[in-house]
């Protein structure tokens, strides 16, 4: 699968991409992320990539121009299933919409920056836009690298046991049961015995009666 990710702040990115789970994958071949400075595609000579808004207001608005630049150039090599901006007032990402972008194969990331960006870009360029949550950051960079975390660790191959993403948390509405690993006891406080049983059915049933609990307590909306 392979991320391109327009922004005008590359530097955000190379320590995300850079370790753990999305190094191992780019190193495998499984995963690729192409990072494009917006300033490259700029024709103005001082490679501004902002202006003032049309109407007055405060904040600089990012122009169309090196936006439209770097798409065409993209798509000019290779076929996009979605262009994405990663924005606060657009669809909160969830594990459902992750599930669905690990089957995707090219996916173009926009970040935004400053005030905003030309709304033609959106109209004219953009399939889906997503946020992270009801609050705004100063760019899109750090989005764009939680879209690309969560989407990658799904893809096959990439994790070492396949099936721990399937069991994570709002996989199947649900939050994840409680998890616990050695000393089976630490100062008294003992791993519930039902984990030390080796009944993998009653271990099971035990898991999903937890998670269901914890999904109830903490997000019964996830049941609706």
């Amino acid at each position: 699968m392979r991320f391109d990710i327009i922004t005008v702040l590359p530097g955000l990115l190379e320590s995300p991409f850079a370790h753990s789970i999305l190094q191992r994958a780019q190193k495998k071949g499984i995963a690729e992320i192409h990072v494009h400075n917006l300033r490259d595609y700029s024709a103005n000579k001082h490679k501004n990539v902002d202006d003032y808004p049309y109407g007055g207001g405060s904040g600089m608005v990012m122009m169309i121009e090196p936006f439209a630049a770097c798409i065409d150039k993209l798509k000019a090599e290779r076929h996009y299933d979605e262009i994405i901006f990663m924005t606060p007032d657009g669809v909160t990402l969830n594990q459902g919409i992750a599930n669905q972008l690990s089957t995707l194969q090219n996916v173009i990331i926009l970040c935004g920056h400053y005030k905003g960006i030309d709304q033609r870009i959106r109209d004219l360029f953009v399939t889906r836009e997503l946020s992270i949550g009801d609050y705004v950051l100063s760019g899109g960079e750090l989005p764009a690298a939680i879209v690309v975390d969560a989407v990658v660790r799904l893809i096959p191959g990439v994790l070492s046991d396949e099936t721990s993403a399937l069991s994570d948390s709002f996989q199947g509405d649900l939050l994840d049961a409680p998890l616990y690993t050695r000393p089976a006891d630490w100062n008294g406080h003992r791993v519930p015995d039902i984990l030390l049983s080796g009944n993998t059915p009653e271990i099971e049933k035990w898991r999903f009666d937890q998670a269901m609990e914890r999904t109830k307590q903490r997000r019964p909306d996830l049941l609706e």
